[in-house]
């Protein structure tokens, strides 16, 4: 099976030009030329190399690359992601996250099985909430549909793979990772129908949300931010497990 797009076909394990996807004499003429055009290999210790290779497969990486079993990602669909921590208990349905292509490589950096990558991006995420509880000293009640909107967010993403074999290529595995998140500019909140509609309830919440975001993204954000990050790192390892490590690699 072949997909096209525009001068490039792509089959389910290669990556061909126009030309080379045309009949010749009733059989299809099959040229490999990589699996991954977009990656430019690196030598673990050229950080800029790496740094400016990430930088390029972010855009198409995010756009979704079925072929190598790469889901689309901006935007990117949260169906379900529920919480209960200090005292709130948050509910985040039917989201979509929008701006990862944008995401600005920081700095990556590779030392044996161990993989670490800085990113920058700005984000919105919409969808249908339920809160209740206490929000800092704030008590909350509500449910409806949601926007937040993040500025300048940057994650530190490690990665632990092994190398396995396959056939005669070696590929990465992801077999662990964790993260850590901040962000730098700013954090906007907006919950629609909070205290069932009632505005003089609602207005003093949001204003506090939003004064003291920074504050609020720590209470809120880590199980929305570990969804968003864990489809990442998934779609990562479903890019690993096609792509052999010598065209990841230069080692």
């Amino acid at each position: 099976m072949y997909l096209r797009f525009g001068p490039v076909c792509i089959s389910s394990i290669t990556m061909l030009t126009t030309e080379d996807c045309r009949p010749e004499r009733g059989r299809v003429k099959i040229n490999v030329i990589d699996l991954s055009p977009f990656i430019r290999p690196c030598y673990a210790e050229d950080r800029a190399c790496l740094k400016s290779s990430a930088q390029a497969a972010v855009a198409v990486v995010a756009a979704g690359l079925p072929a190598l079993g790469v889901e689309r990602m901006d935007p990117m669909y949260l169906e379900h992601v529920s919480a209960s921590q200090a005292g709130l208990i948050m509910e985040f349905n039917n989201t979509q996250v929008r701006g990862l292509r944008h995401c600005r490589v920081l700095d990556l950096q590779r030392a044996g099985p161990r993989m670490t990558v800085q990113l920058q991006c700005s984000v919105v995420l919409t969808g249908y909430y339920v809160l209740s509880g206490k929000l800092l000293i704030f008590p909350i009640q509500g449910s409806g549909p949601y926007k937040i909107t993040i500025r300048d967010i940057v994650v530190k993403v490690s990665l632990e793979t092994v190398e396995r074999k396959k056939g005669s290529e070696r590929y990465w595995s992801v077999v662990s990772w964790k993260h850590t998140a901040h962000v730098l500019t700013s954090v906007g909140y907006h919950f629609q129908n909070l205290f069932n509609g009632d505005e003089a309830l609602a207005r003093p919440v949001t204003h506090f949300a939003n004064k003291n975001w920074r504050d609020i993204f720590t209470e809120v954000s880590p199980p929305i931010v570990s969804a968003i990050v864990g489809r990442i790192v998934q779609q990562t390892a479903h890019l690993f497990d096609k792509v052999p490590l010598t065209q990841l690699s230069l080692e």
